[in-house]
C-alpha cells in the first residue's frame, strides 16, 4: 500500500482527494493545511471550474500538519502530493526528497528553470521519485491520440498545432504575477509545452509571436524547431479579453497515414464539443468511442499512474520531471522570443 500525505487543501487538492478514494494500493494517510477549519474536515467552500464543489470530509484517520514541513518526518508517508501555490512548489519538493519522500508535485513545477533543476536533482540525490502532475495525457483525447502514435498504426509523426486559449481570470489575484502564480505561458501553456515535448522530443529553437502584460505574454502563436526538419508543430495560447469563451482547447496531429482532430470551447451559454476524429488516408472519418466526459477521471489515471510506478519502482514516461522542468524551459524560451522578436536557441 502507497502511503500519501497531501500537503495543501484547496481545489486541486480536493480533486486529488476524490482521485485517491477511486485508485486501489493508494492510501491518504495525513494531510497539511494551515486554515483550520480545512483541517478539521470542512472543505465546503472549495470550488473549481469542473468536478464538485467541496463537502465536509472525514479526516479523523488521518494525520493532520498546520505546517507541511512537520508532515515530512512522518514516518507513515512513502509520497508527499504537493498541492501548494506554484511559487512554493519547489521548496517544498526538494525538502521532501530531502526527507526520503517520493514527490508528486502540481503543475507547474516550478515558477523558474533554475528552481526545476534542482528539483529534479534533490530527487535524484535522494534516490526517490519526482512526478509532475501534467494531466493532459490522461484526457480520453489525448490519451487516445498518445497512444495511436505510439503504436505506429498510421506511420510517423509529421507535426501538429495545439490550441489551449482562456478569458482573463480574474478571480485569480496572482495568476498575471510571475513570482507566484506565473501567467498564462507557465500556468496554461504549459500543458501542450509538456505534451509537444513528450510527443516530438525537445525543440532546438523556437519563433513566438506575442504580445505583453506587465511581466508576462498575454497571448502568442509559436513555431517550434526540431532536429528533425520535416516536423512542422506549433501552438497558440493565452488570453483573451472578453469573457463569453471561458476556455477553449484542442488539437491537430498530423501523421503520415492519418490527421487527428479535437477541439472544446466552454462558451458562456453552452459548451461546444468537436469530438476526436481520425481521417484516414483512404478518406474515411472514423470517429473512436473513447468515453469520458468528467474532468476528474483524467486525475484518477493520473495518480494510478503514480501508484503503479512507486511500486515497480520505475519512471514515469509521462510524469517525470525531466519533461515538466523542459516543458517550463520551453514557456521561459517563448518568453524570451517574445521579447526579443526573433528566434531563440533551446
Amino acid at each position: 500500500m502507497i502511503r500519501v500525505g497531501l500537503a495543501g487543501i484547496g481545489f486541486m487538492g480536493w480533486i486529488h482527494y476524490l482521485g485517491y478514494q477511486k485508485v486501489s494500493g493508494v492510501e491518504l494517510v495525513a494531510v497539511s493545511e494551515p486554515i483550520e477549519k480545512r483541517l478539521n474536515g470542512d472543505w465546503r467552500d472549495i470550488k473549481g471550474n469542473f468536478g464538485p464543489p467541496g463537502e465536509m470530509v472525514d479526516l479523523s484517520k488521518v494525520a493532520k500538519y498546520k505546517d507541511y514541513h512537520d508532515m515530512l518526518a512522518d514516518p507513515n508517508v512513502d509520497v508527499v502530493d504537493c498541492c501548494l501555490p506554484p511559487s512554493i512548489h519547489a521548496g517544498a519538493a526538494i525538502a521532501a526528497s530531502k526527507a526520503g519522500k517520493h514527490v508528486f508535485c502540481e503543475k507547474p513545477m516550478a515558477l523558474t528553470t533554475s528552481d526545476c533543476r534542482e528539483m529534479v536533482q534533490a530527487a535524484s540525490a535522494a534516490g526517490k521519485q519526482l512526478f509532475i502532475g501534467h494531466v493532459l495525457p490522461f484526457f480520453p483525447e489525448y490519451a487516445h491520440a498518445v497512444q495511436l502514435i505510439r503504436s505506429g498504426e498510421y506511420g510517423k509523426l509529421l507535426g501538429g498545432t495545439f490550441k489551449r486559449v482562456i478569458s482573463d481570470p480574474t478571480w485569480l489575484k496572482d495568476f498575471w504575477d510571475p513570482n507566484r502564480c506565473g501567467g498564462p505561458l507557465i500556468d496554461l501553456h504549459v500543458h501542450d509545452a509538456h505534451l509537444i515535448r513528450l510527443l516530438f522530443g525537445m525543440p532546438t529553437s523556437l519563433v513566438t509571436a506575442g504580445r505583453m502584460r506587465g511581466e508576462v505574454v498575454e497571448y502568442c502563436n509559436t513555431t517550434f524547431n526540431f532536429q528533425d526538419p520535416s516536423l512542422v508543430v506549433s501552438a497558440v495560447s493565452g488570453v483573451i479579453n472578453q469573457q463569453g469563451r471561458a476556455f477553449t482547447h484542442g488539437f491537430e496531429i498530423h501523421l503520415e497515414k492519418a490527421t487527428m482532430h479535437y477541439e472544446f470551447a466552454g462558451f458562456a451559454d453552452k459548451g461546444e464539443l468537436m469530438p476526436l476524429k481520425i481521417l484516414t488516408a483512404d478518406g474515411q472519418v472514423v470517429r473512436p468511442e473513447i468515453g469520458g466526459g468528467d474532468p476528474s477521471e483524467a486525475f484518477v489515471g493520473e495518480i494510478a499512474e503514480v501508484v503503479k510506478c512507486v511500486e515497480a519502482n520505475q519512471p514515469s514516461p509521462t510524469l517525470s520531471g525531466d519533461l515538466a522542468r523542459d516543458a517550463i524551459i520551453l514557456c521561459h524560451k517563448q518568453t524570451e522570443s517574445v521579447k526579443t522578436g526573433g528566434l531563440v536557441k533551446i
